[in-house]
């Protein structure tokens, strides 16, 4: 059944996602299993195909949604299981960009190897940041910028972190089309990735080695 959750969400299908989910726990599974050995297996594997080109972007979107569709079904028990999140993130678009689909799909990558996410939307200011993961006692921030004039803001919103105090306990990520590894290293950034495959493993070593 759990080889059956993941070809379903490999091929996006939410519905039967959530039917076999349903069965799963029925069936005395235990949600944890379901959740590493079906989902996260399952989004690992797209994850390496994206990678690999096998697959694009659409595809990958597809198979996420199929994983958000299973896992709404599996939160309750999971949370009445005790399973936590291995971590929490605070993710956005930055001040002054719209762009939301490649910060959409790393949040969908993300939540795939088990991190929760604040997802805080676009056009987002560093003070809303900092706020969030105040509230949030989150670990990472993911800072998205897909216009060459906005890649500026990542770097308000690490200043801003820095400023709160709070720079020495979260990770920052950054990423989108403009920005490149010298320009996060130039801004302080603790991370860059150029696709939403690659910053769901990097985001995962974080708190796996933390």
């Amino acid at each position: 059944m759990l080889e059956q959750i993941k070809e379903m969400i490999q091929k996006g299908k939410a519905k039967d996602v959530r039917a076999l989910v349903s069965e799963a726990l029925e069936s005395g599974i235990t949600p944890n299993d379901i959740l590493n050995q079906a989902m996260i297996a399952a989004m690992s594997e797209v994850g390496t195909r994206f990678k690999n080109n096998e697959i694009y972007v659409p595809e990958v979107l597809i198979a996420a949604r199929a994983m958000n569709a299973g896992l709404e079904v599996l939160r309750p028990a999971l949370t009445a299981a005790g399973v936590e999140p291995i971590g929490k993130a605070v993710i956005c678009t930055v001040k002054g960009d719209l762009h939301d689909i490649g910060k959409n799909l790393v949040k969908m990558m993300l939540e795939g190897t088990g991190i929760a996410c604040v997802d805080l939307g676009v056009d987002v200011p560093p003070e809303k940041v900092v706020r969030a993961v105040q509230e949030n006692n989150a670990q990472l921030v993911c800072l998205s910028s897909l216009l060459t004039t906005t890649m500026v803001s990542q770097k308000d919103v690490i200043d801003a972190l820095e400023k709160a105090g709070l720079r020495s306990r979260v990770k920052v990520m950054v990423g989108g089309a403009p920005v490149t590894q010298a320009f996060a290293d130039s801004i302080g950034a603790d991370a860059y990735t150029p696709d939403a495959a690659s910053a769901a493993e990097v985001a995962k070593s974080f708190f796996v080695h933390a």
